[in-house]
């Protein structure tokens, strides 16, 4: 423990983040650059060095926190750095993405502050990369077997970077045109920009791994056609299945899906249109759904110059402190403002909302369009139609109301996999009852060679599971194709957060 007395003397601090009026003109991350730096040492002197160090079970990779929390606050980068990527691979992803269950599991939170995990993680991941610690660490030898991954996700990618490493000729496949996934074009660029993805995935290909971008699996090539080419197969293509919302006017015009909106805007940053074919610049607009997707719908739409915005959440307005029944040290739902609700409160684009952009308790009923004589094209989304609910989804009587809106963004998350790609049929894999491609306890299928990681087979998840999956599925493939493993396999299919 680099100071004994660090988590009594020590406030929580947070990286200040740049004023909103700037912030909302551009897309780089919202934090100020350089702001974490002269704060990370005392905020990971804050760690108690516990005998039961809980944040490793909050954490699905079992990342050895409290062993980099001293080495940061003793100044050691290098080894903070190697203690780190011993267990995460991509660790300034998830020092950005990931909600931090470790710090909700973290022992001090039982009574304090939590120390700030995730930010010191971030910390020793860029810290790494600016002082040259990361470097591609190619296999000393081949092992002449060959591996296939359907999807670079997380998931997909740390189970390619862990075959590669252990000497499996690798070959990513990814059906859209630039490699990564969600982190690519779902991910905000205000969340994550995207150089910290395009180094890694360098790095990556400095070890071996190839990437056949522009191939949709199941569509452009058959997918038995392409198990009998590999050794094994990984099918990690993540669920993407969006949930849809059947209510009357749902075929109106300006009625998307997030993952319809989201993609576009990233596809701007990436050079591939000068203006969003969907957008809300002067739009009113309302978000359906009240995750994480939904804020990132928000702050995208407070960067685009929306004229307002309101996002809906079904469920009651969580309290700002841990609810009885839900006791530390799991997860617990509690009020938590993003910095894209944030920006919405200071700006004061959401009038119809309470303190941020958004409205607790709102189930929509029914999307209206223009009325006779209205202006506006036809056929298109006008108003929206919401009922306050109780805690059981039931309707509230006289609680109706109607927003203006003429751009509607559905966040109602996703139920599994896509099955209309021919993947799934073409494979013969099976599908359980949550909609999620059947494994058993070794990340196998029911078909010989091929093997399910991240959300494919546990269902919409979170950054960091998707890594510890991908992992621990290329421990298994390890094992099929090698007969042994020396891969860390973090989690097991059943494994679940920790939650009551």
């Amino acid at each position: 423990m680099a100071d004994p007395k660090g988590f009594l003397n020590t406030p929580r601090r947070l990286p200040p983040r740049r004023p909103v009026a700037e912030r909302v003109r551009d897309w780089r991350e919202v934090e100020e650059p350089g702001g974490l730096l002269p704060i990370v040492g005392a905020q990971a002197g804050r760690c108690m060095d516990c005998g039961i160090p809980f944040c490793h079970r909050g954490c699905p990779l079992g990342n050895l926190v409290p062993e980099w929390n001293d080495l940061v606050a003793r100044g050691d980068w290098r080894r903070a750095s190697e203690r780190l990527h011993a267990t995460d691979n991509f660790p300034e992803f998830t020092g950005r993405l990931c909600p931090a269950p470790c710090e909700s599991a973290c022992v001090l939170a039982i009574n304090q502050p939590a120390v700030t995990i995730e930010n010191v993680e971030r910390a020793i991941a860029d810290r790494a990369w600016e002082s040259g610690y990361v470097t591609p660490k190619p296999p000393e030898r081949l092992s002449g077997r060959t591996v296939a991954v359907i999807g670079s996700g997380p998931a997909g990618l740390a189970a390619a970077q862990q075959l590669t490493r252990a000497g499996h000729t690798v070959a990513v496949y990814e059906r859209a045109d630039r490699p990564g996934g969600l982190l690519r074009y779902g991910i905000p660029e205000f969340k994550m920009e995207k150089r910290h993805l395009d180094r890694r995935l360098a790095q990556m290909r400095a070890e071996g791994t190839k990437f056949r971008t522009g191939v949709g699996v199941g569509t452009d090539v058959d997918a038995a056609e392409l198990r009998g080419r590999y050794d094994a197969l990984v099918v990690a293509v993540g669920a993407t299945a969006w949930r849809e919302l059947a209510v009357p006017g749902r075929e109106l015009a300006g009625i998307h899906q997030a993952m319809e909106y989201l993609p576009l805007a990233n596809r701007v940053r990436e050079g591939d249109f000068d203006r969003p074919p969907i957008t809300a610049e002067g739009r009113h607009v309302v978000i359906v759904g009240g995750g994480d997707t939904g804020a990132d719908c928000l702050g995208t739409v407070l960067r685009q110059g929306a004229a307002s915005v309101t996002q809906l959440d079904i469920h009651a307005r969580p309290g700002t402190e841990r609810p009885g029944d839900q006791p530390w040290p799991v997860h617990a739902k509690v009020y938590r403002m993003s910095a894209a609700h944030e920006e919405a409160r200071e700006l004061g684009v959401s009038p119809a909302a309470e303190v941020d952009a958004r409205l607790f308790s709102a189930a929509t009923i029914h999307f209206e369009g223009p009325g006779p004589g209205a202006e506006g094209p036809p056929g298109a989304v006008r108003a929206l139609r919401l009922v306050g609910v109780d805690a059981d989804g039931r309707p509230e009587p006289g609680s109706e109301r109607v927003l203006r809106a003429d751009l509607v963004l559905l966040a109602l998350g996703f139920s599994g996999p896509e099955r209309d790609t021919g993947l799934v049929d073409q494979l013969g894999l099976e599908v359980d009852a949550r909609g999620a491609l059947a494994r058993d306890e070794g990340f196998a299928t029911g078909r010989e060679g091929v093997f399910v990681a991240g959300d494919a087979g546990r269902g919409q998840s979170l950054v960091v599971w998707a890594i510890a999956e991908g992992r621990s599925a290329a421990a298994a493939v390890d094992r099929y194709l090698a007969g042994s493993t020396a891969l860390p396999a973090p989690v097991t299919p059943a494994d679940r957060p920790l939650v009551v």
